[in-house]
């Protein structure tokens, strides 16, 4: 019978259980944004700063052919408070990003 190199058959130490997967489809990624503009990838990594600043994780899909564009996913269980994000940045229009960085650049 060949031995196994890696295996000793007198080393009595458990083996370790594998990690468990969350099988919930919270962690599904859902699209939030799709955009072909010539600015789409400027705006996908905006709204994915906007997110990830709020705590909300967030992929941007690309691609290197322009006319493909670009995508912005979220998880599906924070897919809602994201929407709820952007309809308040896109609610409160430019001047409040500019006054935004205007604060954060005098701290």
């Amino acid at each position: 019978m060949a031995q196994d190199p890696e295996h000793d058959e007198h080393d009595e130490r458990p083996e370790e259980p594998a990690e468990e997967l969350d099988p919930s489809q919270d962690l599904d990624m859902v699209t939030l944004y799709t955009a072909t503009t010539i600015d789409s990838e400027m705006e996908a990594g905006l709204l994915s700063s906007l997110l990830e600043s709020n705590g909300i994780p967030a992929l941007v899909i690309g691609s290197p052919l322009p006319n493909l564009g670009y995508q912005v996913q979220v998880p599906r269980r924070q897919a809602e408070e994201a929407r709820r994000l952007l309809e308040e940045a896109q609610a409160a229009g430019p001047e409040a990003a500019a006054e935004a960085e205007a604060a954060g650049e005098g701290e």
